[in-house]
């Protein structure tokens, strides 16, 4: 999304995207996503870059991490807390919500919409 004059635009009120919450919102043409995690807001254009799917209506899950015995032996897996990902409800693409990349390839990246908050609303510039 290129604008050329970038505007503010109030997307939500503070209480409306929770801690370890989403709001998916559409704000003129656009559809946003925007999440809260460890108190920090992050806002992310709803459209997965695999193939246009709509990325944040999907999953939010922890991080899926394989544990691994001191000689590298896999014993499962544990979800990790620290980590929380959205899930591309498409064909399950995932993306860290603090970062917007692919965990696999971090080249593969959401497109990220600066979000900030203020007086208890949330607003996005784009």
């Amino acid at each position: 999304m290129q604008i050329a004059n970038p505007a503010q635009h109030p997307a939500a009120r503070s209480d409306e995207v929770p801690e370890r919450g989403r709001l998916v919102v559409d704000i003129g043409d656009a559809t946003l996503g925007i999440f809260r995690v460890d108190g920090m807001l992050y806002a992310y254009e709803n459209t997965c870059p695999h193939q246009g799917g709509p990325v944040c209506q999907g999953l939010v899950i922890p991080a899926v991490r394989e544990l691994l015995t001191e000689d590298k032996a896999a014993t499962g897996y544990a979800f990790d807390e620290s980590e929380m990902r959205i899930v591309c409800p498409w064909h399950g693409y995932e993306f860290s919500i603090a970062t917007g990349s692919h965990p696999g390839a971090p080249e593969i990246r959401l497109t990220p919409i600066p979000v900030y908050e203020k007086e208890g609303q949330i607003y996005v510039t784009f």
